[in-house]
């Protein structure tokens, strides 16, 4: 009797599922490092604003719904310039004035295009190069306040986010779709 219960035993041991080698699909991944989460961000809204950046004609770069509007390219100019608050704070560089780059001084769209994969480049190398314990460190932001460098990361993603919806609606004014809004095509 006693061999009849272990062997049945054993069968239904061997029967339950090993859960330390399910590799299903839809088996749960851990959680990015806190600086990963920021980088990955970062990189997302980067990628946003370089793929409009290369998309819109470059005979409407100066295209601006309204006369008291940026125009198109000045609004990249400004997104990408504010990429670089974070990137000088994390290199322990000074703030000084921040000032908007003059349409002038980039006159192509290559140029425009240029500066903003750069702005998104610089500020991914600062976040990799800072990693977690890096992103948490105390810097002087606006109004004299400690804020930790994670924060000013995300602001300034939140900033870049907003102005991409800004330029979505740029796109839709001037009759075109913003390549995120396009079907995706399928492989």
């Amino acid at each position: 009797m006693r061999a009849i219960l272990a062997v049945v035993a054993l069968f239904a041991v061997a029967a339950l599922p090993l859960p330390a080698q399910d590799a299903r699909k839809d088996a749960i991944k851990p959680a990015v490092s806190p600086s990963q989460a920021v980088l990955e961000s970062w990189n997302d809204i980067g990628r946003k604003l370089i793929a409009m950046a290369e998309d819109f004609p470059e005979d409407k770069y100066d295209f601006r719904p309204s006369p008291a509007e940026r125009s198109f390219a000045e609004q990249l100019l400004h997104a990408a310039n504010a990429n670089y608050i974070f990137t000088k704070l994390a290199l322990g560089q000074k703030l000084g004035a921040v000032e908007d780059p003059k349409r002038e001084n980039y006159k192509t769209k290559t140029e425009v295009v240029a500066f903003v994969k750069k702005s998104v480049a610089d500020g991914a190398a600062a976040i990799k190069a800072k990693g977690d314990k890096g992103m948490e460190t105390q810097v002087v932001y606006a109004d004299n306040q400690l804020v930790r460098l994670s924060d000013v990361a995300y602001g300034m993603i939140e900033h870049s986010g907003e102005h991409y919806g800004q330029l979505a609606v740029y796109y839709r004014v001037a009759g075109m779709v913003p390549p995120e809004s396009r079907p995706k095509k399928l492989n």
